[in-house]
């Protein structure tokens, strides 16, 4: 009766967290005008395979339909969203679309992930903007603070420049070195300068040379930082950087800084890429996307682009416990209690009222004795006590279980207000 390596059941108060998280973020996303939905959880394997190609089946759960088609689980929402998107020719652009929900992948399962976890996503489909870049990193930021996470940071980069200064350094264009070294630099937040050095020395690549890039993918900080610290005017696409800088800082976002050790995942990405983090954290990244034309086009759609950003909503929950911010996930509840079994039937019967008021109220369904009834009470904020003396004169016991006290109330009144009988407007 065991679970396969990597899955896990969320229990009532983890799954109460993910729905904490999963309110914040449906709220933002109707403020900022994004549609909500959830694309299918099973695609065509072809389909995931539309970037990535036939390497991507080592990291995913797929398999053989009834038909014999090749299909697999979803492993994010990008994939899913993009496909429809651009199935979409009638759509009115740009597209603004959200999306929040299991994934999963067949990874080493680790802390903060398993091989099916929850995460939210974002995507705006449309012509190429800054602007479509800077809204979908304010609305990150903007999900942080309303889940009052503190000392986050957005690291923000630019794919272009990383790569015009690998063809510098390299002296070559050749796509292949370039997407090797993205990977050294991809690595450095995982392992030592000096294992990447002679991982890549093995490979033919100059030590030199790669140091040279190790070094710029460290630099990071301010506009002013960076163009002190590095002869930025060698670099593409430093001033469409810049202007995102300035774009973001006029929208009152400021928990930003420029990295340039930031490039995100390889078959993805073409432009502005960022992740977020909790700098007192050794989670890792807590989200991160940027701008994904070139998925579009492999989508067979050369007149749209888009850009997104997807969150692991675990990682979020443990690094809201690392600051102690989880939120009280207990609610304010009534329990109703009978003497014996004749008060059952009336307690019955004032439990279906306060649930009709929407009041959360429990009862023990066993028939079980007054002191084993007690067991459901301990986590209400009262109790109702339906005994045999205090109904003959149209009364019930209420008892205040948070302080102990009780006295008795009219059923009559009861059963016409009980919210305001049970004081309960906080509830």
């Amino acid at each position: 009766m065991e679970l396969p390596r990597g899955m896990k059941d969320f229990e009532g108060e983890e799954n109460a967290n993910i729905e904490h998280i999963r309110s914040h973020f449906k709220k933002l996303s109707n403020l900022y005008g994004f549609s909500f939905m959830d694309p299918s959880p099973i695609e065509l394997l072809s389909t995931l395979e539309t970037k990535s190609g036939p390497g991507i089946r080592d990291e995913i759960y797929y398999f053989k339909d009834k038909g014999d088609r090749e299909v697999a689980l979803r492993f994010d929402f990008t994939m899913g969203l993009t496909r429809y998107a651009s199935s979409q020719k009638s759509m009115k652009l740009p597209a603004k679309i959200s999306a929040f929900g299991g994934v999963f992948r067949y990874d080493e399962p680790q802390k903060g992930r398993y091989r099916y976890f929850h995460q939210w996503d974002i995507e705006i489909y449309g012509k190429a903007s800054l602007e479509s870049e800077a809204e979908i990193i304010e609305i990150t930021s903007r999900l942080f603070d309303s889940l009052l996470l503190k000392d986050i940071t957005i690291d923000i980069n630019h794919r272009n420049l990383v790569e015009s200064y690998i063809n510098k350094v390299f002296d070559s264009k050749d796509p292949e070195l370039v997407a090797d070294i993205l990977r050294a630099v991809d690595k450095i937040a995982k392992k030592s300068k000096e294992q990447i050095l002679t991982e890549f020395q093995e490979k033919g690549y100059e030590t030199k040379k790669l140091e040279k890039i190790l070094e710029f993918s460290q630099i990071k900080g301010t506009i002013h930082e960076v163009e002190k610290a590095f002869d930025v005017s060698q670099l593409e696409s430093w001033d469409e950087l810049k202007a995102l800088i300035d774009s973001l800082e006029n929208r009152g976002v400021s928990n930003i800084r420029i990295n340039f050790g930031i490039v995100r995942g390889l078959d993805y990405y073409s432009g502005i890429v960022f992740e977020v983090f909790d700098k007192n954290s050794k989670l890792g990244a807590l989200a991160g996307g940027g701008r994904y034309d070139t998925l579009t086009k492999a989508f067979g759609r050369e007149d749209i682009g888009a850009t997104g950003v997807a969150g692991g909503v675990e990682r979020i929950m443990l690094t809201m416990q690392e600051q102690k911010i989880i939120p009280e996930s207990k609610q304010s509840r009534i329990a109703v209690l009978y003497i014996n079994e004749e008060m059952q039937k009336v307690a019955h019967s004032i439990t279906s009222l306060l649930r009709l008021n929407n009041i959360p109220t429990d009862i023990d369904l066993a028939g079980r004795n007054m002191k084993k009834q007690m067991d459901i009470a301990t986590n209400a904020k009262f109790a109702i006590i339906v005994g045999p003396q205090e109904l003959e004169n149209g009364n019930v016991v209420l008892k205040d279980m948070v302080n102990g006290t009780e006295g008795t109330i009219s059923l009559e009144k009861l059963t016409e207000d009980p919210k305001s009988i049970l004081n309960l407007e906080t509830l």
